[in-house]
């Protein structure tokens, strides 16, 4: 089969590659019809995560249909279209029984490597590297699902491919963070990073009662995106000062929850960004913090800062006296998709999470590497490029 692999740093390239079986008797083979990049692609792309290996599958969000199911099988049978939960959970660890689902303890077949840099070992994930279990990812023509009762979930008729794909991660990421963060009627909440992920947590928020959300970011087709889709307010935080802004818009405390939506490389201005910029560009570290800096700062008293965006190691300019004499709540998990799947899914047949404006660029497999080029260089006003193998 046809697959987009990673060839090293910023080198991605279309190859055959073997097709996959069924290994084990809970696993299902699902044919792909849609896979996304995301966000979190970029940092395997550009190397700061070290364990990636040249030949290695790319993508962890898709929507597909059932073509082989293992016999210890229940819920699916082979012609179901389903969307698969980017995480690997098992179903039945301590863990997943309380809907932790990215914490699994079963699905990461290589636990050590997590271990030893976090302490205890993450779930598996597609397409993300030996140490989150080596999985195959998404951006190929077929895909093994393991635990495919726990993991995969039918899609409703009236819900089309480029809306059901975004409940693999980017919504029930988003929704984790306005939830787990503890968003509640009357909160005025604000967003780092107006992707898809920060688009799809900043109309959690709505959802789930609050007041006014703030999505901020540097480009303005996103930010005009999310005004017009999401009906969030926005700031462009090259034009103003967020933590000013935000004071003015709450009264002087400062926004109850803040989201962080933009992960290891988020871009920021400033003597303390080009510090960690040039740290990281010279692997002195692998993470970048600008967003959740300024979260925390920005933070009202008392409030909570949830972090979405993925990071990997250790940083050196963490506000740690602010988060503590602020008496914040800080928050941070990958996401448990098969918590949220099902009610997002729900949601997507009334209308009530839409998605399909997230899709902006639609391309066939092939064009791979020019859809992760438009992708990370922000080109051609590129959200989202997916794939369609």
């Amino acid at each position: 089969m046809r697959a987009l692999v990673w060839e090293g740093v910023d080198a991605l390239a279309v190859r055959d590659v073997p097709d996959p079986r069924l290994e084990n008797r809970q696993d299902a083979i699902v044919r792909v019809r849609r896979t996304v990049t995301c966000g979190s692609d970029l940092h395997l792309l550009g190397g700061y995560i070290p364990f990636m290996r040249a030949g290695d599958v790319l993508g962890h969000e898709f929507l597909g249909e059932v073509v082989e199911v293992g016999p210890d099988v229940r819920k699916h049978s082979i012609g179901d279209r389903v969307v698969v939960s980017s995480f690997v959970a098992c179903g039945r660890c301590w863990y997943c029984a309380n809907d932790l689902h990215s914490c699994c303890d079963n699905s990461n077949t290589n636990p050590a490597v997590t271990e030893t840099v976090w302490g205890q070992a993450a779930a598996g994930c597609y397409g993300y590297s030996d140490a989150m279990g080596g999985f195959r990812g998404s951006h190929a023509e077929y895909v093994r699902v393991p635990f495919a009762d726990v993991g995969a979930f039918k899609v409703p008729d009236g819900v089309s491919d480029e809306r059901a794909v975004f409940a693999s991660d980017s919504a029930p990421t988003g929704w984790m963070g306005a939830h787990l963060g503890g968003v509640r009627q009357g909160d005025v909440v604000a967003v780092w990073g107006a992707g898809a992920v920060g688009q799809l947590a900043a109309r959690a928020s709505m959802l789930l009662g609050a007041e006014r959300v703030i999505v901020i970011d540097r480009f303005d087709y996103r930010l005009q995106m999310t005004e017009r889709h999401i009906g969030a307010e926005t700031i462009n935080y090259t034009r103003t000062s967020v933590a000013g802004e935000l004071r003015e818009r709450t009264g002087g405390r400062g926004p109850d929850v803040c989201v962080e939506a933009a992960g290891m490389e988020a871009h920021g201005i400033g003597p303390e960004y080009l510090y960690d910029q040039v740290k990281q560009q010279l692997r002195l570290r692998q993470d970048r913090p600008p967003a959740v800096r300024e979260a925390i700062h920005a933070c009202r008293k008392g409030g909570t800062v949830f972090v979405l965006g993925a990071f990997t190691g250790m940083v050196d300019t963490f506000p740690l006296g602010a988060l503590m004499n602020k008496g914040l709540t800080l928050r941070g998990a990958q996401t448990h998709g098969p918590r949220y799947i099902p009610m997002l899914l729900d949601r997507m047949e009334r209308d009530e999470v839409v998605t399909e404006h997230l899709a902006t660029h639609v391309l066939p497999l092939a064009e791979g590497p020019l859809g992760y080029q438009l992708f990370k260089e922000k080109q051609d006003e590129c959200v989202r490029a997916v794939f369609t193998p």
